[in-house]
């Protein structure tokens, strides 16, 4: 069995995230991160003048996203790993290399495209709390909708952001279901669906908790989907 929780990076879920442990009892924990990213997370000061201008524009917006809700970027899944270490549970990073995917997708990205996320992470700065926490908050519940919308509009980003690395992911957690019998994952939630269908796809058991329930649920055992 191989529970997917798709997270928000900018939400303060970690009450969530011990909720969901303790009711999975996982023998392997999951998290959407590389080594890389999981010491900028807890280190954020690192030097990131090797990381391409767009993704550090993006970066400082989740940050100040983070800070109104009262949390820090990537909050979750250092809960999820220092949770797993103090239960003796195994920790697993499943996604690719950062650094590599940020060179990837810059390189393949298309002028237009450049200028157009620039704008949109400029945008996110300066824009209205209320008017971005409104989008931020109607996003939780259409981020399906939303990953196709990138698609349409950022061809190359969802392809190398999402769609590569869900596919990274998903056989990582093949081969780990291989090895442990009760995994708990903890991802984006724009990477649920892509990496359900994978496991699915490979007759494998899954469960799955959406950003919209860790947000609108207290008891959250009655609002996953579950395989048939």
């Amino acid at each position: 069995m191989i529970v997917l929780v798709g997270t928000g990076h900018v939400f303060d879920l970690s009450s969530k995230i011990v909720q969901l442990i303790e009711e999975k009892s996982p023998n392997l924990v999951c998290v959407e991160l590389d080594e890389k990213r999981y010491g900028a997370i807890i280190s954020p000061d690192k030097d990131s003048r090797n990381i391409p201008i767009m993704y550090r524009i993006l970066s400082k917006f989740q940050q100040r996203v983070a800070e109104w809700y009262g949390t820090r970027v990537g909050e979750e899944m250092i809960t999820a790993i220092e949770v797993a270490k103090r239960k003796g549970i195994d920790v697993e990073f499943i996604d690719m290399d950062a650094e590599e995917i940020f060179r990837k997708f810059w390189k393949n990205m298309s002028l237009r495209e450049k200028l157009k996320i620039i704008f949109s992470g400029i945008l996110g700065l300066v824009g209205r709390r209320s008017t971005i926490e409104r989008e931020i908050n109607k996003f939780k519940d259409r981020v399906d909708e939303v990953i196709e919308e990138i698609g349409r509009n950022f061809p190359s980003i969802k392809k190398v952001l999402i769609d590569e690395r869900n596919e990274h992911m998903a056989r990582r957690l093949e081969e780990l279901s291989k090895e442990y019998d009760r995994i708990i994952a903890f991802i984006g939630d724009g990477h649920v669906p892509g990496i359900e269908k994978h496991l699915r796809s490979r007759n494998i058991e899954v469960e799955v908790v959406r950003l919209r329930d860790l947000q609108d649920n207290t008891n959250i055992g009655f609002t996953v989907e579950v395989d048939p």
